[in-house]
């Protein structure tokens, strides 16, 4: 199925958010319909903080090597764009559907020692003219524009999120992802004031994914959560072996898991 048309099904798109080839694997050995990569988890397993810091060189590498190892629609999380020139922006692009991507994330905010939102009209702007370009060279990606009102925790996220979604929709938006918005209520204000699919990540107090499809969202990312709470599970599993002096943790952490499933 196309990866627009998994945005318009009867139940949202779950996307498997990954980071490297073998989360990518497991991702499609469970039957995910498609995966998305966390630009924060691939920053960390370089050494990087999230935000730009890495080179677009060095994420194209990563999205290279999980294309070539998968069948399944990728998305990328291309953050700000890895520039402020939309010319530039619009070439990242480019290059990646030449990958064979089939969508990316594209955010409203910039980190600059701390992450701040870009200017609304200025950033639909920018997506509008990116919009344009790519259809003049005639090449359909699912464009999924990030609003950072919630995550950033604006005074009055509903009103902002309203705005921004309504220009941004005009400028050429494929879908809307609201990261850090919970509350049923807001999620559902979100949903009427748009036809596009509406995106949300994952958060603690999200309802479950029958609640959402019911709430009218279509699209349901993990973010880097899944990956760190990998990592927190490799350090614990770790201090054990160092404190029992053995490696029989890991063996028995093992066999308990087969004994569960």
């Amino acid at each position: 199925m196309e990866f627009k048309a998994l945005h318009q099904q009867n139940h949202p798109l779950l996307i498997g958010n990954v980071w490297d080839v073998t989360s990518t694997k497991i991702a499609e050995k469970l039957n995910f319909k498609a995966v998305g990569t966390s630009s924060a988890a691939i920053a960390t397993t370089l050494g990087y903080t999230d935000g730009e810091e890495m080179k677009f060189s060095e994420l194209e590498y990563i999205v290279k090597r999980i294309l070539a190892n998968t069948k399944l629609p990728v998305s990328v999380d291309l953050e700000s764009g890895y520039s402020r020139d939309p010319v530039k922006i619009v070439n990242h692009i480019k290059q990646l559907c030449d990958l064979g991507v089939a969508g990316i994330n594209l955010e409203d905010s910039v980190v600059c020692k701390e992450r701040i939102l870009l200017h609304a009209e200025t950033f639909a702007e920018t997506l509008s003219f990116i919009k344009n370009e790519l259809q003049k060279s005639q090449l359909n990606i699912f464009l999924n524009i990030r609003v950072d009102t919630f995550l950033l925790g604006q005074s009055k996220p509903i009103e902002e999120s309203q705005k921004r979604i309504h220009l941004y929709e005009q400028a050429g938006a494929d879908g809307i992802f609201l990261p850090g918005i919970e509350k049923e209520g807001d999620i559902k204000k979100m949903v009427k004031k748009t036809s596009l699919p509406i995106n949300v990540m994952c958060m603690p107090n999200l309802p479950d994914f029958n609640r959402l499809n019911e709430l009218g969202v279509k699209r349901i990312s993990m973010g880097n959560f899944l990956f760190k709470h990998l990592y927190k599970n490799h350090k614990e599993l770790t201090a054990q072996l160092l404190s029992q002096k053995s490696f029989k943790p890991i063996f028995y952490h093992a066999n308990n898991r087969k004994r569960k499933n």
